[in-house]
């Protein structure tokens, strides 16, 4: 079926292209009332949004930490909408240098909101230059060079400065203790995916059947990014089949034709854990998994590792990843009988 390739890594946030972002756009919530899970979280940013419009202040600089996929992006622009602000979108890798700032911080109004994705890929320039922006609303700009140059400083209007990333131990100290609220998304239960689901299915204009938003869910790694590519990919297929609505046999349909099984692993993750099976369970080095399955390090790290790791199938260990006994039982693969016997020790980097 076009579209549905067994073999991609149509999970990874790479796989988004301009009309996947569109949809996404569209799907999200308008208030923070219709955010859907991390409940905890919401509360705690009513709260400080109801409080921050009380003062008529900006809201304190925000950190949101998580893997992808869980509505980070999604909360900042909620944030701007909740405190009638405009909201100025980059990204740590796009900002090279302090310059690429300036303009940026000089255009905010009082109480508007500069959101950050990724933001521990800024360079340590550019991230040191915000110490000043963040806490004396002012940045300090040199002019011309050598001994002729000038410092200029600027003074800026309230801001609120919204960080979002995947790799939370990769802010320097300095950097993170700037940030007032420090939140962190977790992965969604079935329940609320279900919740998710329902929503996007009257935006899209397709019933859902129960049982189909059930089995959706429940192969959605707990994400809700993947919940909503899957069920448009399951619209597709039921408009192709002529279809009234998404249902059971749709959806078991575009389950298999997308390679996804019931733990909702795809079939990268099944490559990852037969490379380590091949090697006798490991330990396998990272490097050595990326060239095996052709993805980088950073995607496996940050998109695929976390799910097995949680899932209990995947280890991470001083010597490399090891597939643990119940990744061996996932694939019907027999378990070496030194893995977890006398080779028990070679985990912790103590065997020879």
């Amino acid at each position: 079926m076009a579209g549905m390739e067994a073999g991609g890594t149509w999970m990874s946030p790479e796989s988004l292209g301009e009309p996947e972002q569109d949809f996404d756009r569209a799907l999200r919530p308008k208030s923070l009332e219709e955010f859907v899970g991390q409940e905890r979280l919401r509360q705690n940013l009513a709260i400080a949004v109801e409080a921050a419009r009380g003062r008529d202040e900006p809201l304190d600089h925000l950190l949101f930490c998580g893997p992808p996929g869980l509505g980070k992006t999604s909360l900042a622009f909620l944030l701007a909408e909740e405190m009638g602000s405009e909201i100025l979108v980059s990204s740590g890798p796009a900002l090279t240098s302090p310059k690429d700032l300036v303009g940026m911080l000089t255009r905010l109004e009082r109480g508007d909101i500069l959101f950050l994705d990724e933001i521990h890929r800024l360079p340590r320039a550019v991230e040191e230059f915000l110490y000043s922006a963040m806490e004396d609303q002012a940045i300090d700009v040199t002019l011309d060079t050598g001994p002729a140059a000038r410092s200029l400083r600027l003074h800026l209007q309230p801001f609120t400065l919204v960080g979002a990333t995947t790799r939370e131990g990769l802010l320097s100290a300095p950097f993170r203790a700037r940030f007032g609220i420090v939140e962190r998304l977790e992965p969604y239960p079935v329940d609320d995916l279900i919740l998710i689901l329902q929503r996007a299915s009257h935006l899209l204009g397709i019933h859902t059947d129960d049982d189909a938003a059930e089995e959706i869910a429940s192969r959605s790694r707990g994400v809700p990014r993947v919940t909503l590519r899957l069920q448009r990919r399951l619209r597709d297929l039921a408009q192709v089949r002529k279809r009234a609505s998404i249902d059971i046999d749709t959806c078991l349909e575009g389950i298999l034709a997308l390679g996804i099984d019931e733990l909702g692993l795809e079939s990268l993750d099944r490559e990852l854990l037969q490379a380590l099976i091949q090697r006798g369970g490991g330990p396998v080095g990272l490097k050595t998994l990326a060239a095996c399955v052709g993805e980088s390090e950073d995607t496996l790290e940050v998109v695929y590792e976390p799910y097995l790791l949680r899932l209990g199938f995947l280890s991470r260990t001083p010597r490399g990843r090891v597939a643990t006994k119940a990744a061996f039982d996932h694939l019907g693969s027999e378990l070496p009988t030194d893995l977890y016997g006398e080779g028990q020790a070679g985990l912790f980097g103590t065997k020879a």
